[in-house]
C-alpha cells in the first residue's frame, strides 16, 4: 500500500515533467528542467545551488588589464556611416572611461544600422566599468526614441497570464523591414511579483512602487515608479513591471546593497550576467548588459551612460540578449557583446519569454 501510494504521488509530477519534455520551446532541456523544478517546490534548492556555483566562480579582483577592447559585433566605423547634412538635435556624449588610460574606442558610440539616411537610430559602445575587475567589459546601447518605436511581445510561456492570443512570439515578418534592435524583458512575474498590461488590458495587476516600462498611445515611452493602481488606464498600450527602480532622479537607489529586492533567486550582490534599461533626460532609452555584475554595479553603468531613471531587466547568461540588425530586412543580426550566450537570431523565431522590438518610425 505504501509503495502504491508513493507511485501515485509521483504520477502527477511525472506527467507534468513529461509535458515540459514534449512541449515546443526554444530553451534547452536543462533550462526547462531547472525552471520546472523552480515552479514545483524545489525553488529554494535550485537557488542554493546557483548561489554556491556563482560564489565559487566569482571573478577575482585585479589581474592584467586589457590591451584592447573585444570587438563589438554589428558596429560600423565612422567611415562606413552615411554622410548627412541633417542637423543632429541631440546625440549622447561618449561614456567617460572609468579606467585610465582609456583603450582605443572605449566609450565611443558606434552606429549599427546601415539603412537610414538620417542620424543613427541605435548607437552602441563598450567600456570597462570597474577598476577592481579590469577585464570586465560592459555593453551599452542608446536608442533614439524620436526615430524609433518600441513594442512589447509576449513569449510562448512568459508572462504566465491568460491572454486571448499570445501573438507571433517573435518579430513579425511584416515588420522586419523596419527592425533595428530587440532586447530581453524582465523576470518571470512569479519571481518579480510585478504586473503586466498589453493591448489596453491588464492581465496581471500592476503594483504601486515598482519600476515599470510604459508605452502611451501618443507613442511616448517611459520608465517610471508606478503609482497608478492595479489597472493600466486607457492611454497606456503596455506596462511591464520588474522590481523597484535602481536609479531615480539620476540617483542610485540606496537599498541596492541590502536584501534580495532585485534578484528573487540570486539576490543583489551575487555577480552574474545582468541587464538593465534606463531613460535619459531627453527621453531616449539606454540598455546595458555585462557579466559578473551586482545590481549596484549595473546601476552605476547605467547612470554613467546617462540614465536618470532605470530598472533591472532579466539576469543570468541564458536570458540576457540585446541584438542589432544592420540591414532593413532584419538581416546581419549581431549581439551587443560577443560573449552573450544566445543566438542573435533569437527573436526571429518564437521565444519562450516576452521581449521588446525596436522599429524605425
Amino acid at each position: 500500500m505504501a509503495l502504491l501510494a508513493s507511485l501515485l504521488a509521483l504520477l502527477a509530477p511525472l506527467i507534468s515533467y513529461l509535458g515540459v519534455l514534449t512541449q515546443t520551446s526554444d530553451s534547452s532541456l536543462g533550462i526547462r528542467s531547472v525552471e520546472w523544478m523552480r515552479d514545483h517546490g524545489a525553488r529554494s534548492i535550485v537557488n542554493e545551488i546557483e548561489n554556491l556555483y556563482y560564489t565559487l566562480n566569482a571573478p577575482k579582483t585585479g589581474g592584467p588589464a586589457l590591451r584592447t577592447l573585444p570587438r563589438q559585433p554589428g558596429t560600423r566605423s565612422a567611415a562606413q556611416a552615411p554622410h548627412t547634412h541633417v542637423a543632429i538635435a541631440y546625440r549622447p556624449a561618449p561614456v567617460r572611461p572609468v579606467i585610465h588610460p582609456a583603450l582605443p574606442g572605449e566609450g565611443v558610440w558606434r552606429s549599427t544600422f546601415a539603412g537610414h539616411a538620417r542620424r543613427p537610430p541605435v548607437l552602441v559602445t563598450t567600456y570597462r566599468p570597474d577598476p577592481n575587475y579590469p577585464q570586465l567589459v560592459a555593453g551599452v546601447a542608446w536608442i533614439d526614441t524620436r526615430l524609433t518605436t518600441t513594442w512589447l511581445y509576449p513569449g510562448r510561456l512568459e508572462p504566465a497570464v491568460s491572454l486571448p492570443s499570445r501573438g507571433p512570439m517573435q518579430v513579425p515578418t511584416a515588420l522586419r523591414s523596419r527592425l533595428v534592435a530587440t532586447f530581453n524583458s524582465g523576470f518571470k512575474l512569479s519571481d518579480s511579483g510585478g504586473g503586466f498590461a498589453t493591448g489596453g488590458h491588464t492581465y496581471a495587476p500592476l503594483k504601486n512602487g515598482l519600476a515599470t516600462i510604459v508605452r502611451y498611445r501618443d507613442t511616448r515611452i517611459n520608465i517610471t515608479r508606478w503609482q497608478g493602481g492595479p489597472h493600466a488606464p486607457p492611454n497606456i498600450i503596455y506596462a511591464r513591471q520588474n522590481l523597484p527602480l535602481i536609479i531615480d532622479h539620476h540617483r542610485l537607489n540606496p537599498n541596492l546593497s541590502d536584501g534580495p529586492q532585485w534578484g528573487a533567486t540570486l539576490g543583489n550582490a551575487v555577480r552574474v550576467w545582468r541587464s538593465g534599461l534606463g531613460i535619459d533626460q531627453h527621453g531616449n532609452l539606454i540598455y546595458t548588459a555585462a557579466n559578473d555584475q551586482t545590481v549596484g554595479s549595473l546601476a552605476a553603468i547605467l547612470r554613467r551612460a546617462g540614465a536618470v531613471r532605470a530598472m533591472e531587466l532579466d539576469i543570468n547568461t541564458y536570458w540576457t540578449s540585446f541584438i542589432t540588425y544592420r540591414h532593413p530586412d532584419g538581416s546581419a543580426a549581431a549581439n551587443l557583446l560577443a560573449d552573450m550566450d544566445r543566438s542573435p537570431l533569437r527573436y526571429l523565431t518564437p521565444d519562450d519569454r516576452d521581449f521588446f522590438a525596436v522599429y524605425l518610425r
